[in-house]
């Protein structure tokens, strides 16, 4: 029961569900308005249009609909003019590709040409035309109409679990580089280390497909209400991941490099193997706590990850400390690959400064500003009428606040009133002032 469960929530589960739902719909909606006895051009439609979030739903059932009107258009104007040979195929199908590029389908060009075939090919182009127009409008409607009112999951925590599986497989990697510390390891061995860093590449473009994803089933979302938040506390928190994994590709090299050099030997003296061993352990301990942060949505939870983060953060600093300081005293000893060394702990510094807490706090301002920036510079006039509307609604609430303090203000004396006010000549004088008698 629970593994069905969670197929549910399974975006391909979920879609193809949904799109099965409204094909059918949209079949039985189409029987009772068009002529035509097999409207099958309605359900292939809601078929297109709907999509896996609301957003992309909207903004490619747009196209799509244009796509097929656009192709049926073409098709009567052809069946007008020429019959149906090689020629007029030929001739169909490239206006049909240069009037879709005109049209801004975007990537819904082929369709183009595809709904001006369908329809030139068939008898009584003219009334069929009109009828695959119909149950194109028909099947668009059925499928927006779905998505609205049957709003598509929101997909942040399947991205919040992509998010937190990549800091698991990071620190996988960093606990075996820093096992492999402790004794002799091999080239052939540490290069599989680097090839296996470098295979994260790969596993971060899929976490950025199924964040993009999420990002997009919080836009137009009614029930989200800090979208925005959200869609920028994951960006920003994948991007850092993402450096992070950079940063261990090149750790990973560091690694192989001093295996080349001390193939006969062990990499580090015994002491130093293990400080660097908790190093890593601590450092992988962070990216998972810092996972396990970005990826948190109730503020008590967000409390205690973070707590969570600043402990390991203070703990891998340091094991950074102590293994500097043992690194140290062997490059006195015997300067051997110094810079290898030198390299090995200042990739750990790039680590530990991109998951500091601070340094989010300054990433998520930054891009909270310039996505406020680019909203403004993108749409001039409905930041200027949200102004607008914010200054009305402060002027409004200032004008509320002076009505409800009205009773307190008529106790006081009017400041036009002049018969409750001392005359001028009965005022006392002010002190550290003298006048004579005269009043001078």
């Amino acid at each position: 029961m629970s593994a069905l469960a969670a197929r549910r929530h399974d975006p391909v589960v979920n879609q193809t569900l949904r799109s099965t739902a409204a094909a059918t719909l949209a079949y039985v909606v189409a029987l009772q308005l068009s002529s035509e006895p097999v409207p099958l051009t309605a359900p292939l439609t809601a078929l297109l249009v709907v999509q896996v979030t609301l957003y992309s739903t909207l903004t490619t059932g747009i196209r799509r609909v244009n796509s097929v009107v656009v192709g049926v258009l073409i098709a009567i104007g052809f069946s007008v003019l020429v019959g149906l040979s090689w020629w007029s195929l030929g001739l169909i199908i490239l206006a049909s590709l240069v009037v879709g590029r005109f049209a801004r389908v975007d990537e819904f060009v082929p369709e183009v040409a595809i709904s001006a075939m369908l329809v030139l090919g068939v008898t009584q182009v003219a009334d069929t035309a009109w009828d695959r127009v119909l149950e194109t409008l028909i099947g668009a409607v059925v499928g927006l109409l779905f998505n609205v009112l049957f709003v598509p999951p929101v997909w942040v925590e399947t991205a919040g679990d992509s998010i937190e599986d990549l800091a698991r497989r990071m620190r996988r990697l960093l606990l075996v580089i820093g096992d492999e510390l402790t004794s002799r390891t091999p080239v052939e061995r540490a290069a599989e280390r680097l090839h296996e860093a470098r295979r994260l590449d790969n596993d971060v473009a899929d976490v950025d497909a199924a964040l993009r994803q999420a990002e997009d089933s919080l836009r137009f979302n009614p029930r989200v209400k800090e979208g925005l938040l959200h869609r920028i506390v994951l960006r920003t928190g994948l991007d850092t991941l993402e450096i992070c994994a950079v940063v261990l590709r090149v750790i990973a090299r560091t690694i192989t490099d001093l295996a080349k050099e001390r193939r006969d030997e062990e990499m580090f003296p015994p002491e130093v193997g293990v400080a660097l061993q908790e190093l890593l352990a601590h450092v992988a301990d962070t990216l998972v706590s810092f996972a396990v942060l970005v990826t948190t949505r109730t503020s008590e939870s967000a409390d205690a990850a973070e707590e969570r983060l600043t402990g390991e953060l203070a703990a891998a600093r340091a094991a950074r400390d102590t293994a500097a300081d043992l690194l140290l005293e062997g490059v006195q000893r015997l300067p051997r690959q110094w810079q290898l060394h030198g390299a090995l702990l200042t990739e750990i510094d790039r680590i530990l400064d991109e998951l500091d807490l601070d340094h989010r706090s300054r990433r998520l301002m930054e891009e909270l500003d310039r996505h406020t920036r680019e909203e403004r510079e993108r749409r001039p006039r409905v930041d200027a009428v949200k102004r607008r509307a914010a200054r009305v609604r402060r002027n409004s609430a200032g004008r509320v606040r002076r009505s409800s303090a009205g009773p307190d203000r008529q106790e006081r004396p009017d400041r036009h009133d002049r018969h409750d006010r001392p005359d001028r000549h009965d005022r006392p004088d002010r002190p550290g002032r003298q006048t004579d008698r005269s009043g001078r």
